[in-house]
């Protein structure tokens, strides 16, 4: 289980650039839950995944993951509960390197640096058994540099690296916005038969109201740093891309108007 207690986070604080990135974020995820975060630019969504995953420290609140608070954990500590697909098809590889030692290392993720397993044959054939559920025939190219793949491929490689050691919590950020739409489908594809298999605690950004109404369990939209609004059961059941769009343009329109009326519709559309 994951949860999130008043989470706040202030970049550039008491400066002309300031950023109230999180304020009081709170949320609980239940093991096992796949949870969709959507909101426009700027709402806090991608702050929220690295905040939980530690690529910096909150100002205040709490992280609790697995029963453990994690809250002052660097980075490379929560690693050994934590998997994590980013954006950019080119990062949490190492490019120069095979496909096989790319999977090696994320045998022993969280734990001391090295290849630990040797790629003998009994390995090689484990790996070799684990890519083939990808169907992209790459199972033969263990040899490769991983640099050398399509971005659809080192995504889903990357997916199977982020799940090998069944995480307590998969962070997805935008992990398909860079890929074309054959590969993003793939990549798609992939990452919900891993999570059902798996049974993945799942957190997951995107931007794509398709993605969200079709995956995970759970949506929650975000906004100003701020949880605006979180479908579950079957208000998630029922909603429509449509349905999501038009919660954006009400938040739109509520930007536009002076505080006591926004306040006001705010009220009744929450």
């Amino acid at each position: 289980m994951l949860l999130l207690d008043n989470l706040r986070k202030t970049f550039f604080p008491n400066t002309p650039n300031e950023v109230r990135a999180l304020q009081g974020v709170s949320l609980r995820l239940e093991t096992g839950s796949f949870l969709i975060i959507i909101g426009t630019n700027g709402s806090g969504k991608s702050t929220l995944l690295n905040a939980v995953a530690g690529t910096f420290l909150v100002d205040s609140g709490t992280i609790t993951l697995a029963g453990e608070e994690i809250t002052r954990w660097p980075e490379h500590q929560r690693a050994r509960l934590i998997g994590r697909v980013f954006q950019n098809p080119f990062s949490g590889t190492a490019p120069n390197m095979s496909i096989a030692e790319n999977l090696a290392l994320a045998t022993r993720r969280g734990l001391s640096r090295g290849l630990g397993r040797a790629l003998t044959p009994a390995v090689r054939e484990e790996l070799r058994d684990r890519i083939r559920t990808l169907n992209m025939g790459l199972e033969d190219r263990l040899d490769n540099p991983i640099g050398s793949l399509s971005g659809g491929q080192r995504q889903a490689l990357t997916l199977i690296m982020a799940s090998w050691l069944r995480p307590e919590l998969l962070l997805l950020d935008e992990h398909t916005a860079a890929l074309d739409p054959r590969g993003a489908d793939q990549v798609i594809r992939l990452t919900d038969e891993i999570i059902r298999r798996e049974h993945l605690t799942t957190l997951m950004v995107t931007h794509s109201m398709q993605q969200a109404v079709n995956l995970g369990d759970r949506i929650v939209m975000m906004h100003r740093g701020q949880v605006l609004c979180d479908l579950q059961g079957a208000e998630r059941a029922r909603a429509r891309p449509e349905d999501l769009l038009q919660r954006f343009d009400v938040v739109r329109r509520r930007e536009q108007l002076d505080p006591s009326a926004a306040e006001l519709l705010r009220s009744s559309y929450i």
